[in-house]
């Protein structure tokens, strides 16, 4: 379980410098006014925060990875797979706004 932790965390950590960026990059074209929406992700999606930035979902990613370091190994188990479709789910998400941008 150590190992996957270790990569939960290797994870998290490139996904919060992405989001940085991201939200970097969505502030910028809010000033210009772009970017008009209510949240990043749709609200049937698996996070139970709505934002208008990335990081408040890594946030809740981090806390997710926090408490599964709390759990026995068999709870844990059975919150990992929960716990990587968010990982997934941001990570193709802040890759696919980064690839819009670079579109431009």
């Amino acid at each position: 379980m150590q190992a996957i932790h270790q990569q939960l965390q290797d994870t998290i950590q490139t996904l919060y410098r992405k989001a940085v960026d991201a939200d970097q990059a969505l502030d910028r074209l809010q000033k210009d006014s772009q970017g008009k929406f209510a949240a990043v992700f749709a609200a049937d999606s698996p996070f139970t925060t709505q934002a208008k930035r990335f990081g408040p979902y890594v946030e809740e990613i981090a806390l997710d990875w926090q408490a599964l370091k709390d759990m026995t190994e068999e709870e844990a188990k059975a919150a990992l797979p929960a716990l990587i479709k968010k990982i997934e789910l941001a990570l193709t998400t802040v890759s696919q706004f980064q690839q819009s941008l670079a579109s431009k």
